[in-house]
């Protein structure tokens, strides 16, 4: 394989440890005494800043699910470089807990069945909201395959497509029992505590709802500067397609249970989607 198509871990360092034994240290710190029982989940939402804001909300969240064999992540395109809708289809990433191999026979699937999706490498190359959640991922479960997606147009239309193609895929190779999707997506930007929970509250219920156009709605309606709304909507639509059910909310918080700056917080949700 052509050492082009192997990720190096870009961020590993910056949002979270550099090394394997400081990933799994800080994740077992998150975890503590709370651990629940793991269900079956269609889908998640889990936040992507540096562990040590978010961090307690993704762990806790992905803590409860049984993870399956095949993982799609659904990211929002922080770069701006790439297509609108960008597959990472060929190779491998790499983590300080090891390497994952893209499953390159679904990538495929899912580009031969939209006519969105584009295969994109330069999408992924400095994106780092999708590589923050591998190594929580891989503290859970060791063995399963990837297919990054990075989103940057908010076109409902293709985003609702998107989602409904990639459910006809995984029915159509009888994987809805191997495949569990994960979006990533922080939710309000520097504003106020209580601004940020006023208006992550209306997006989180939309997403409970299992609502996606209510909230895209939301989303613009209300200046909420949800940076991975594309994403989660996509990954709505695809579990709604799947036979998702309802939704959990397991975790929010902001930047201002680390910091106490609770002037200019981000917001972070934890959802579980069955």
């Amino acid at each position: 394989m052509a050492s082009s198509n192997i990720r190096q871990a870009v961020w590993a360092g910056k949002f979270y440890p550099a090394s394997a034994q400081g990933i799994r240290k800080i994740i077992s710190g998150f975890i503590g005494d709370s651990q629940k029982p793991k269900i079956d989940a269609f889908a998640c939402m889990v936040p992507h800043a540096g562990y040590v804001y978010s961090g307690k909300v993704a762990v806790e969240t992905i803590s409860r699910i049984n993870i399956k064999e095949k993982v799609i992540l659904f990211g929002p395109n922080h770069t701006g470089i790439g297509a609108d809708f960008a597959v990472a289809a060929k190779g491998a990433w790499l983590t300080p807990l090891g390497r994952l191999d893209i499953d390159t026979k679904l990538a495929v699937d899912l580009l031969e069945s939209s006519g969105y999706l584009k295969d994109d490498l330069s999408a992924h190359a400095q994106e780092h909201s999708l590589e923050v959640e591998l190594p929580i991922l891989q503290y859970f479960r060791n063995n399963f395959t990837i297919v990054p997606i990075a989103f940057m147009s908010d076109d409902f239309n293709a985003l609702r497509k998107i989602g409904e193609d990639i459910a006809a895929v995984i029915k159509k190779n009888n994987l809805q029992d191997k495949v569990l999707l994960v979006a990533s997506s922080d939710m309000t930007h520097y504003e106020s505590q209580k601004q940020a929970e006023t208006k992550d509250k209306k997006a989180i219920e939309a997403v409970l709802n299992l609502d996606p156009e209510g909230l895209s709605k939301e989303v613009a309606g209300n200046n909420i500067t949800m940076c991975g709304v594309s994403p989660v909507i996509a990954m709505l639509s695809a579990a709604k397609s799947l036979g998702a059910k309802c939704a959990e909310l397991v975790k929010y918080q902001t930047s201002a249970d680390v910091t106490g700056d609770r002037n200019e917080v981000v917001g972070y949700a934890g959802i579980l989607v069955r």
